[in-house]
């Protein structure tokens, strides 16, 4: 039976998968509410099924001496905005919409990260596609988010088999948009992150002719607003903040199943299609450190993007990082979990 697939807004991952839409979605704090207690407020951005969903999930947001304010976005690049703006102080995204933010020279700084596979980062095609290979796709059409982290993971995949982005039709278009054009044959292929992949696949729509695991880094983060950090009250907030993310992120893996039915409650997901998503993806993730491996990572994703004269100038990635919350966490190129069925 095929299922309907529900509209963008509600498909955006949490905050371990975070990643990524592209720039051009627009924020959306209906329904922000208020966590804990105390004179202290942290204002948190989030994503709809993200951060707030899962520390609740988890049993997280107890014992709270200080406030959550949270405000909902409809993707990364404008939760970037917001703590740009100072309108918050922290708030999850993917590996791509840091490195637009500091092209635009944004006051942000990465301050956690996590490590998950990045087989949810895929380029699906129709079901009876003729398409085997990546390499078939050159002079082919595709659907990416311009800016997203779908966008790298399409440039690495292709370069991987010898093609270049022009080699391809790029078609930018929003999920929403993207989804319309794959299933009514406007496009030859998709690029796109989980749950839109888990979903596709679960409906019988398509199939996956390529995805981004040992192609791009699987790293999502946490980023904060410099003014927040330099608040000694709001920097030990943010701290407990990032623990409690950390051990949310743990019971996660702990409980999948319990995660999927929160989380398809959250978004309106179809049970299966979250739970898919979550073993592919979400259970995936490990807390690591901010640490020279990363920042070089994703200096490379900031140049790419530069050659390709989408983001004005040299980016020096380094500068955007905060590496104070590190602690004892392993070195970011820690291998993922896999998650197994018991």
């Amino acid at each position: 039976m095929r299922r309907h697939l529900v509209p963008a807004v509600l498909l955006l991952p949490v905050t371990l998968l975070l990643a990524a839409c592209g720039a051009n979605s627009a924020a959306d704090t209906a329904g922000a509410g208020t966590d804990g207690k105390g004179s202290l407020t942290l204002n948190v951005g989030d994503q709809r099924g993200g951060s707030e969903a899962v520390l609740r999930a988890a049993g997280e947001l107890k014992n709270l001496d200080y406030k959550i304010k949270w405000s909902t976005f409809t993707s990364g690049p404008p939760l970037l905005e917001a703590v740009n703006a100072k309108a918050v102080d922290i708030g999850g995204v993917g590996n791509t919409p840091p490195v637009f933010a500091a092209g635009a020279g944004s006051k942000v700084s990465v301050v956690a990260a996590w490590h998950g596979t990045s087989k949810g980062e895929a380029i699906l095609v129709p079901k009876n596609s003729s398409l085997r290979k990546p390499e078939e796709l050159k002079g082919r059409s595709i659907a990416v988010a311009q800016g997203s982290s779908a966008h790298f993971q399409l440039i690495a995949s292709l370069k991987e088999v010898g093609l270049k982005l022009s080699d391809v039709k790029v078609k930018y278009l929003q999920p929403a948009d993207a989804l319309a054009a794959f299933t009514g044959g406007k496009v030859d292929a998709w690029a796109v992150w989980d749950p839109y992949t888990s979903q596709v696949l679960q409906a019988k729509q398509g199939r996956i002719l390529a995805d981004g695991d040992g192609v791009v880094n699987g790293l999502s983060f946490q980023v904060a607003a410099p003014s927040a950090l330099k608040d000694t009250k709001k920097a030990a907030a943010v701290k407990d903040y990032l623990e409690r993310l950390r051990r949310a992120q743990d019971w996660v893996y702990r409980h999948p199943d319990a995660w999927a039915k929160m989380w398809a409650k959250d978004t309106g997901l179809p049970y299966e299609v979250a739970l898919a998503s979550v073993k592919r993806t979400n259970a995936s993730r490990i807390a690591v450190a901010v640490d020279k491996p990363l920042i070089a990572s994703e200096q490379r994703i900031a140049d790419t993007f530069t050659e390709l004269k989408l983001i004005p100038g040299k980016v020096d990635f380094a500068a955007f990082v905060d590496t104070r919350f590190n602690g004892g966490l392993p070195p970011s190129t820690t291998t993922p979990r896999v998650y197994k069925d018991s």
